[in-house]
């Protein structure tokens, strides 16, 4: 099936040093992004929403910047599977924090995945307080 890239941008009023243990650390991905999150040999993370368990692992990690998590078994030849990049870019004009998601998957409902990530990052905003 072919995937479809979603990316989207939310301007969160927090420091990437405050934000990169949400998006990078099970304990910070549980409090927004998943109901649990458990780490697992070989930089693998089991998410599990609704029940379901999903894995991924960690193939790009920037302190401060930016997190990639690949998830398993979501191509028939496992050559292009869905992930998801997390990436903290602050403005030089306005030193304000931006969150970049990049959403690559076999959705391709623009309007679904707004709706998904507008939750999630409400859920990441009333954590941190932005």
């Amino acid at each position: 099936m072919e995937k479809y890239k979603f990316i989207t941008e939310f301007e969160l009023r927090s420091s990437p040093k405050v934000l990169f243990p949400y998006i990078s650390t099970p304990s910070g991905l549980e409090q927004w992004f998943a109901e649990k999150v458990t780490v697992l040999p070989d930089h693998r993370f089991d998410f599990q929403w609704d029940g379901d368990s999903h894995i991924a692992k960690q193939t790009g990690l920037r302190i401060n910047k930016a997190v990639r998590f690949d998830f398993e078994n979501t191509s028939d030849d496992n050559l292009d599977n869905n992930h998801v990049e997390l990436k903290l870019e602050v403005s030089e004009l306005t030193q304000t924090t931006f969150l970049r998601v990049i959403d690559y998957s076999a959705n391709r409902d623009q309007d679904e995945l707004n709706s998904l990530w507008d939750g999630f990052i409400d859920n990441l905003r009333e954590i941190v307080g932005s």
